[in-house]
């Protein structure tokens, strides 16, 4: 009698197939799911017939369908009984979930999450080409984020991966999205559409960190979402740089003398130097006004990055005119308003330096 040996395997892990939960994440039926595998051609790999391909898929979004309610606070999936997920899926999945369309999310940025908006869902849908339900998986993700960490204290990035168990890099976009929601800046005019989320996820980075009443307080209420009133207050004083003639001239004077002969754009620049400090500081002394602060990116682009870009400086010029524009403040007399300055012109001279492409 031959003596037959068997191996047996049993495992109770939920089986989740990285492809189809990005086709389920992006709006697929089960039909056009099954349709774009078997393009991929996975019978052929299988060895399976369209029968077991439609079980296993449709198999596989009822599994997503039943996790979805646990995604919405990531925390519950570590502890739950019905999935055996091991820890790096967990991650991926809750990754992906919350994982977002750059095409989408320049959309809807710094639009309020209400309603309204969500009801504008078709339209956004018909403009990126992202399906319907993926764009509403999306802006329920970004409300369910605001929701949650909008009145925490703290570090906002930090509070977002503590709730969601998402990526740093993820969690810093949550951020700057939060942040625009927040302060309701204006995206959407046509002299804005050449930047990207990236772009404007970077200024708000810069804004988080530097003008918001965290950047000085830690321990504060909403301290990474509300921008630093006493600051604020304080940029009043640099008017007097574009008020007092004789400051102006010396400004002029300081910074033509630091670039002669270092730029093709020297004549723009001293032809031009106190309408763009004008706009520059003028900036700076109206964003007490919550409108203001609003209309903050059109200002750059239009007080600043236009005339530069219409006098064909390059980005080098830029920085370099921005560098010893900030830096030549420090050597004026009776300039009393130093720590203000440095602290509103790093930020400006980091956010012009990233807006200024094509």
């Amino acid at each position: 009698m031959m003596s037959v040996e068997l191996d047996v395997f049993v495992g109770n892990t939920t089986i989740m197939d990285e492809e189809v939960y990005q086709l389920w994440l992006d709006g697929y039926t089960v039909n056009e799911a099954v349709r774009v595998r078997m393009e991929g051609g996975v019978l052929e790999e299988w060895e399976a017939s369209s029968e077991v391909l439609h079980s296993d898929t449709m198999d596989q979004f009822r599994t997503f369908q039943m996790c979805e309610r646990l995604l919405h606070s990531p925390a519950k999936l570590a502890n739950q009984l019905l999935f055996q997920i091991p820890p790096h899926r967990q991650a991926m999945l809750i990754e992906r979930y919350y994982a977002f369309d750059s095409a989408f999310v320049r959309e809807v940025l710094g639009k309020k999450l209400s309603k309204g908006t969500k009801k504008d869902l078709d339209d956004v849908s018909a403009k990126t080409g992202i399906a319907l339900k993926s764009c509403r998986r999306q802006f329920d993700n970004f409300k369910r984020v605001f929701k949650v960490v909008e009145e925490l204290k703290g570090c906002l990035v930090e509070n977002i991966q503590q709730h969601f168990l998402m990526s740093d890099h993820l969690a810093r976009d949550y951020a700057a999205i939060v942040f625009f929601v927040n302060n309701r800046f204006e995206t959407g005019k046509r002299k804005l559409q050449y930047l990207s989320f990236q772009d404007f996820a970077f200024c708000a980075c810069q804004l988080i960190n530097n003008w918001t009443v965290g950047a000085v307080d830690n321990m504060v209420e909403d301290m990474d979402v509300d921008l630093d009133k006493e600051f604020l207050q304080d940029l009043k004083d640099l008017k007097i740089l574009i008020t007092d003639k004789d400051m102006l001239d010396q400004h002029k004077s300081l910074v033509c003398t630091a670039l002669r002969g270092k730029t093709k754009v020297f004549n723009e620049i001293e032809a031009n130097f106190k309408n763009l400090s004008r706009g520059l500081v003028n900036i700076a002394a109206k964003l007490l006004n919550a409108k203001d602060v609003r209309d903050f990116f059109i200002d750059l682009v239009e007080k600043f990055v236009e005339p530069c870009r219409s006098d064909r400086w390059t980005a080098p010029d830029v920085k370099l005119f921005l560098t010893h524009y900030s830096n030549s403040a420090h050597i004026l007399d009776t300039f009393k308003h130093q720590a203000v300055w440095d602290r509103y012109m790093g930020v400006i001279k980091s956010c012009i330096l990233k807006m200024y492409h094509d």
